[in-house]
């Protein structure tokens, strides 16, 4: 029986059987005792399913992955230490020195320095396109050596809404797989599978984990993809892996599991970016409450923006549950609404009006984070995207004076209240 994501939210990727524990149990352990050295080695020739080493895998981290591969609608999931280790495997999994990516000039700063710093040092090239780009643009963008495409579903802190399905009509024109970032909307308000995508990427240690409690990431496959209709530009899925065994991924696991498997045997075996036990149950703790939080999310973050549209102090507002906003159509399209508790706006005095109104904030915290039960701000040009230069903020959508609020689960007119208190003189 297929259940309403409501309940898989609460019941998903964990039965328990006659006296077993009713929570998730937590594997707090390294290693995994076998009986022979034959047994243990069958693991290591991917003919069995087990567990050796928690580097690789846990038996904790698989039942989570497995409800948000179900929340997701894939077929395969794993979860890493953070949402960069996600977006780093998700990406470096099809890619290698040579290798070229299209991705959405408005993502996360962080993700933005991951491609087009980190990465290039590895060989691997970019092409930063506007998330309003025609397809003409978009097509003109890719390059011989193109293996993926990437975006935000809801770029932070911008808040603009990428047009899933164009952008994976390109993608998949060119033969390469669309990767979207999911953190702000959540399976909850859109699930970018059922709109093209080939594979998810979260930053679990937002809405999913909803308290600030942990730090975590996880990616989820589709299972739509053909690696091996497009064998010549993904090798390391359509040949065999000398490093592992001569396992060739693609044909022993097929479209279903080829890419979780790979990312596990290889780039958690070689990186061991992995989630902890620990961060893994309290992570499954929040996506209990997941389809109830969200919508008290997106209802304060829609009355918040509503408040700053039209306050005299406040220059211009973002959020794509606004009526008249720019994204507002695609948010109604992939996100049935706002998506999100986000709202970035800027003040009419810029970056020092933007001190200022923060300085004086009682229940919004500056913090270096997002997405969680209690609202925060934070000034993007001055913390997540200060590596960036004007240049590239103004690409971005961030003006120097922006600021990004999340608004948590507290009341939405003390919210309101304390944004009014902060602007007044």
């Amino acid at each position: 029986m297929d259940y309403s994501i409501n309940t898989k939210c609460v019941q998903a990727g964990y039965t328990p059987g006659n006296g077993e524990p009713r929570q998730v149990p937590i594997y707090q352990s390294t290693t995994f005792k076998y009986a022979t050295s034959e047994a243990m080695g069958r693991l290591f020739d991917l003919e069995d399913s087990g567990y050796f080493y928690t580097r690789l895998q846990n038996p904790t981290n698989d039942i989570v992955a497995a409800k948000i591969a179900e929340l997701e609608g894939g077929t395969a999931a794993m979860l890493t230490s953070s949402g960069q280790a996600a977006n780093f495997f998700a990406l470096f999994n099809i890619c290698e020195c040579g290798s070229h990516i299209v991705a959405s000039s408005t993502i996360y700063g962080g993700t933005f320095n991951l491609i087009s710093v980190t990465m290039a040092k590895m060989g691997i090239d970019v092409t930063f396109v506007s998330p309003d780009a025609s397809e003409e643009e978009l097509n003109a963008a890719f390059k011989e050596n193109t293996r993926a495409m990437f975006g935000e579903t809801i770029a932070n802190p911008a808040l603009t809404v990428l047009d899933i399905e164009k952008f994976a009509k390109v993608a998949h024109s060119h033969g390469v797989p669309l990767i979207i970032d999911n953190t702000f909307p959540t399976p909850i308000n859109c699930r970018p599978i059922e709109w093209g995508a080939d594979i998810v990427t979260h930053s679990t240690t937002k809405y999913m984990d909803g308290h600030g409690a942990a730090v975590g990431g996880a990616i989820v496959d589709s299972g739509n993809f053909d690696w091996m209709a497009h064998a010549d530009k993904y090798p390391g899925l359509t040949q065999p892996d000398d490093s592992y065994h001569g396992v060739t991924y693609a044909e022993r696991f097929g479209k279903e599991g080829a890419f979780i498997t790979k990312c596990t045997a290889q780039l958690m075996r070689d990186f061991g970016c992995i989630q902890s036990p620990q961060n893994a149950f309290l992570l499954n703790l929040g996506l209990e409450s997941l389809h109830v939080r969200m919508p008290r999310h997106v209802e304060n973050g829609q009355a918040v923006a509503e408040f700053l549209s039209k306050h005299p102090s406040v220059k211009s507002v973002s959020y794509p549950g606004l009526e008249g906003d720019k994204y507002h159509d695609r948010a109604m399209k992939y996100l049935g609404g706002g998506g999100c508790g986000v709202v970035s706006f800027e003040l009419n005095g810029g970056r020092e009006a933007a001190e200022k109104f923060m300085g004086k904030l009682k229940i919004f915290a500056i913090e270096t984070h997002v997405a969680d039960a209690r609202s925060c701000c934070l000034n993007p040009a001055t913390s997540t995207h200060r590596q960036m230069t004007d240049e590239q903020l103004a690409a971005a959508g961030i003006p120097a004076g922006l600021i990004r609020i999340s608004c948590g689960l507290e009341d939405k007119n003390d919210l309101i209240a304390d944004l009014k208190q902060a602007m007044e003189d």
